[in-house]
Formats: structure tokens, sequence, C-alpha cells
């Protein structure tokens, strides 16, 4: 994309509402824009962020057999009336009745929905497992919304849902989700550690939440050294949980293999049985005919949090630092206006546009160093300078974004070189 058409206005310093890294970077680099209290506007370049996001969580889900579906953000109050959550939820429920005096709500999860579903689509044990999942917004009254994105109001979370036959079913359900999240936040570039959580209002009691490491993260954690290790997901859920991790409990902190850092929390796992089936009158029949509630987990990732949670991990003085697959875009080609180079840059980039599918070029009437300030802050993990370099010995100064690493290359070099694979 030529960046003369992208919607497009970067800010030199931080708004004032903005107290935290990430929501000061989102601002500046034309992310969000706030909408009203704890909810936002994504523009171009966040949305190019949250989607790449979207699907590498897509990916993984689909990995393990989980069916993408879509459910309403609005859902009737009537199931979770049966399900007794409708008056526990509290003020967080956004409550609204329709022209009709129908009770709705603004859903805030979608439990008593996927089970109700459920039950209507399938009545035999021959059909479970199944795993369900959508991406879809929703929506907690926060009292006091904060962090920008980080602590919203409206929010994009990918949850998926399982159904098994019996307790050791779910129990088996709930360790291929547990890996697969792994193996989801090492895909996005980030680091995760497993902590044994409470279960809180979604019930049950088994329950994880997935911390990563960020050193402005939120929660201090310690945790075994074992558990920095980008292999770790092909090890056993027994392996894995036998290795130590806390957040809000003590560990001794004192032996030799345990780290202490801060991170926070992007993903939650839940495996609560028949909290949900029960009341919610859902069967199925077993081998012998009888009808059984069928067990349930939940698992959740708040792919809208995650893009300032990343932030928050990878970020310097000069602006965001993004993993390559994640970026808006891979690659931004600057060059100075009206340069006479022009087609020499349109060829460059032409060619690896055709190559990788998500570069840019900074067109704009902007001085270079302006440019680079741009290609900085937005956090672009490789930027390209066609400059005078280029006109007197024919290189192009290549410099990589998450460590400053520079490269001199001429034409040819750029088009063989491996930019996802590159390391010094």
């Amino acid at each position: 994309m030529k960046l003369s058409n992208l919607l497009l206005n970067t800010l030199k310093e931080s708004p004032k509402e903005a107290k935290i890294i990430s929501h000061q970077l989102m601002l500046r680099s034309s992310m969000i824009r706030q909408h009203t209290s704890g909810i936002y506007t994504w523009l171009p370049l966040g949305f190019k962020v949250l989607k790449n996001i979207e699907n590498i969580i897509r990916r993984n889900q689909d990995e393990i057999g989980c069916n993408e579906m879509l459910m309403s953000t609005i859902q009737s109050s009537e199931l979770w009336k049966k399900s007794a959550r409708y008056t526990d939820y509290g003020k967080e429920m956004l409550r609204i009745t329709d022209r009709h005096e129908n009770e709705l709500l603004y859903g805030p999860t979608n439990e008593e929905v996927i089970t109700d579903l459920f039950s209507d689509y399938v009545n035999s044990y021959k059909a479970l497992p199944k795993y369900l999942y959508h991406i879809q917004w929703k929506f907690r009254d926060e009292i006091r919304p904060r962090f920008g994105v980080m602590r919203g109001r409206e929010f994009l979370m990918k949850d998926a849902y399982s159904f098994d036959l019996t307790e050791e079913g779910a129990f088996e359900t709930y360790k291929i989700f547990f890996k697969s999240y792994l193996k989801t936040f090492l895909d996005l570039g980030l680091q995760p550690i497993p902590v044994k959580a409470a279960t809180g209002a979604i019930g049950g009691d088994l329950s994880h939440e997935f911390q990563i490491l960020a050193s402005t993260g939120e929660s201090e954690i310690a945790y075994d050294s074992k558990l920095i290790d980008s292999g770790l997901y092909k090890k056993s859920y027994e392996e894995i949980t036998s290795m130590y991790s806390a957040s809000d409990e003590m560990i001794d902190k004192s032996k030799f293999d345990v780290i202490v850092g801060r991170g926070i929390e992007v993903g939650h796992i839940f495996n609560f049985g028949t909290k949900y089936t029960k009341p919610l009158e859902c069967y199925v029949l077993n081998k012998d005919g009888k009808r059984i509630n069928p067990h349930m987990g939940s698992y959740g990732v708040g792919v809208s949090r995650l893009t300032a949670a990343i932030i928050e991990a990878f970020h310097d003085e000069k602006g965001i630092k993004w993993p390559i697959n994640i970026a808006p875009f891979k690659i931004n080609i600057i060059s100075q206006s009206n340069s006479d180079l022009n087609e020499e840059i349109e060829s460059i980039y032409n060619n690896l546009t055709s190559k990788y599918n998500n570069i840019s070029l900074d067109d704009r009437d902007l001085s270079i160093g302006r440019k680079i300030k741009d290609s900085e802050l937005i956090g672009i993990p490789w930027t390209l300078i066609i400059g005078n370099n280029y006109k007197e010995k024919g290189q192009v100064e290549v410099i990589r974004r998450s460590d400053g690493d520079k490269l001199f290359l001429s034409k040819q070099e750029i088009e063989n070189f491996e930019f996802e694979q590159y390391t010094p």
C-alpha cells in the first residue's frame, strides 16, 4: 500500500489521557481513536494488526478441529435466568429492553447461547466430542475503563466451547486446548506462562490463565525457568503443569530455577462440567440410550487486548516493535519526495509486494527523517531507504526495527533477500 492512500495521522506527543505505553503508542501511531469512554474505533493500521492476530488464532483453532461460527452480540435474558447468572452477573452486564418489552443483554460471554444451540443440533454420543468457536465483539460495563483497549468496555474475544460425553473426556479436551494455547501465543511471537487460576463467575473446578511476559505487565509472576522453551507445547500437559508458576500465590522465589517477572493475562480456559448443561436441560443419549448432560469447557483469548499486550512486550523509546507475522506491513520503503529514482522505487516495491503481499511505500510529501520516525513509531519490522546511497553506490539501506541491525544491499540482493528468515 502507498501510504498517501492510508488514513494516517501520527502524533509526536502522547495524549494526556493515555497512562500506559500501549495506549500512548496506539494513539500516536493512528491505530485507534476513542469514540466514547472505554470504546474505540479501530483505524486501518490497528485493524490490520487485529486481523493478523485473529488469523493466527483461527489457524490454531482450526488445527485441533474447532468449528468456527458466529453468535449474535445481543442475547435473550431467558437463558441467563435459567442458568441463574442473570442477576448474579452484576452491573457489568448491559441490559436492554426492546420495544416489545423483551429483556435482552449485550453478551459479555456465550456459555448459555452455545449450550442452547448445541442441544438443538446434537443428541447422540456418536457426535462427541464437539468443539465450537467464534471471534466476536463483547461488552462489559467496566466501572472505570482505562488503559485503552487493555481494559475497555467493548472488546474482541475468541471464545471456544467444548462438549464431551464424560468428565474424563472433557479433561482430555481441556489438555488439547491448553497445549493449543501455548502454540498460539508462541506463533504470535510471545512467551506464554500458564498459571493455575480461580474459575470466578464462569464456574467449574479447573482453570488456567495464560500470561505473556512484559516488563510493564500488571502482575508479578514467579515461574520455572524450564517454561521458557519454544518447544514447550510439544511436551505433555502433565510435564508442563508439573513445572511451577504463580501470579497471586507465593512460591519460593529463592530457588535457583525460579524466574521472577511481570505478565499480562491474555487467555483463560475453564473446565466446568455440567454447570450449564444441567440447568439448560441439554442432553445427549449415551450408548445405552440413557439421557445424560454433556460436560463442557470454555476457552477465551482477548484478541483486542492482545494487541495492546504485544506492544507492552515489544516497544522502545522510538515506538512499537511488531513481530513480523503481526505487523501491519512487513516492509516499509522510504524515499525522498519527487525523487528521480521513482521507476527504480516502483520496481522494488512491486517485486517485494508480489513476494510478501504486505508492503508499504511511503510516498507522502514529507522529509525522509519524518518518514523514518513514523516507520519506527508504527513498528514496521523492516525499513528500506532508497536515497543518496542508492544513487552513488546502487545500494539500499535496510534497517531491522527489532534491533537496529543495518544492511546495504543492491536491488538484486533485495529481491533475493529472505526478510522473514533473516538472522544476523
